[in-house]
């Protein structure tokens, strides 16, 4: 008896005292909301750590995975599944919220939030020319290491790691810097994340106190939807894709393994803070480490799910808003086109749906008016969105990875 308790603690230590810091800083920000204030540089170094730790880890990831890949484990053949399963789940995604909002219609009694003081960035403004070579390209070196730009981060780690993989013999000493590399970042994410019970702690404490009240005002039936669809859609669809990747004991291995991302997630807001998370989880639920690798860091730019859902809800919201029918085959049609752009426009950092949603606006030719509605309804949901873009990741590299093998 008490062994097996002595290895239920060691086995669960880590999530225990996250989640005793998540209820701890719950409270805080239920019972405390003005204290909250004090609390939020806690959390902001622990998310800065994370951050900086995270941009070298997923560059040591990509770029070495995709140098060691074998003749057995063709590049092409991952990234052609993994870009299939990406449009397959975020295309699933935004037709089961569009039943959702069937379903459940949010009316035209929405209240009018035009005069809601949000701020548009100064990007907004520029051309789609000018957005499409911002997503994937920088003109200095420095600007990589940007979270502002991860997706041409990503694509520049890709490119090192097909270099290496090209150079032949004369390459062999810096694949094996790259493998090296990527150990010791993960070893340097180990030791940050035993910060997390507190940092997260404090950040969630934060999160509650401010965002937390909002959820019961004007924008309470489509956040019931939005919650209430993802949480549905993160249970059920989740283990389906979980099924397909490893069976019943796919499923197991999944949700056994899925308890820390989804609370990072739920309590940065951040998919890329979930990434060293979900690559710990894939490599205890059994995936290929090259597989891992790969789709994981790049999902975290272009997989996302919440995402996908939470367009559809906030198109609806700026359709109610403005008295428009949204149920029509045209609208739907280009809902479900618009977020698959917006999987790959909206970054993985917190809040960085804006862009994608200024592109919903320009798209249907809606009023400007229309705007701080849909970018509340996009912080409101982040929490739930984000927890959908990133324990996506995971599941989606388990089909990926069943399918490469086959």
């Amino acid at each position: 008896m008490n062994i097996q308790s002595s290895g239920f603690f060691k086995n669960y230590s880590n999530i225990l005292l996250l989640l005793l810091g998540i209820i701890i800083g719950s409270l805080v920000g239920l019972f405390s909301p003005d204290f909250v204030v004090h609390l939020k540089p806690i959390g902001d170094i622990f998310l800065n750590l994370l951050f900086t730790a995270v941009i070298p880890l997923i560059f040591f990831a990509i770029a070495s995975a995709v140098a060691s890949i074998d003749q057995g484990q063709k590049l092409g053949r991952i990234l052609s599944t993994m870009m299939l399963v990406f449009l397959m789940t975020i295309i699933i995604a935004a037709v089961f919220t569009i039943f959702c909002v069937w379903l459940f219609p949010l009316g035209n009694q929405l209240a009018d939030t035009t005069h809601a003081n949000v701020s548009l960035n100064k990007g907004d403004q520029e051309s789609w020319g000018e957005r499409a070579v911002s997503f994937v390209t920088v003109n200095e070196f420095n600007q990589l290491l940007s979270r502002e730009h991860m997706l041409a981060f990503i694509i520049f780690s890709f490119l090192v790691g097909i270099a290496a993989l090209r150079s032949g013999a004369p390459g062999e000493p810096f694949r094996r810097f790259l493998s090296s590399g990527n150990e010791v970042m993960k070893n340097l994410l180990v030791y940050v994340m035993k910060l997390a019970p507190v940092g997260l702690g404090a950040y969630f404490a934060y999160q509650v106190g401010t965002v937390g009240p909002q959820l019961f005002g004007l924008y309470a039936k489509p956040m019931a939807v939005y919650y209430a669809g993802g949480l549905v859609y993160f249970f059920v669809f989740f283990s389906i894709y979980a099924f397909i990747g490893g069976g019943g004991r796919g499923i197991k291995l999944f949700w056994r393994n899925n308890i820390l991302p989804s609370l990072t997630a739920i309590s940065t807001c951040s998919s890329i803070a979930v990434i060293p998370p979900n690559l710990d989880a894939a490599k205890r639920i059994g995936i290929q480490e090259p597989v891992a690798n790969v789709v994981i860091p790049l999902g975290a730019s272009l997989h996302k799910n919440g995402s996908s859902m939470s367009s559809i809800i906030k198109i609806a919201v700026a359709f109610a808003l403005m008295g428009k029918p949204f149920m029509e085959p045209g609208t739907l049609l280009l809902a479900i086109g618009l977020t698959v752009l917006v999987s790959i426009v909206a970054g993985g950092i917190p809040n960085g749906g804006y862009i994608g949603e200024m592109l919903m606006i320009s798209a249907y030719h809606l009023p400007i008016e229309a705007v701080p509605a849909v970018m509340i309804i996009g912080t409101l949901v982040d929490p739930m969105a984000t927890l959908l873009n990133a324990t996506g990741d995971t599941v989606a590299a388990m089909i990926v990875d069943r399918w490469v093998k086959q």
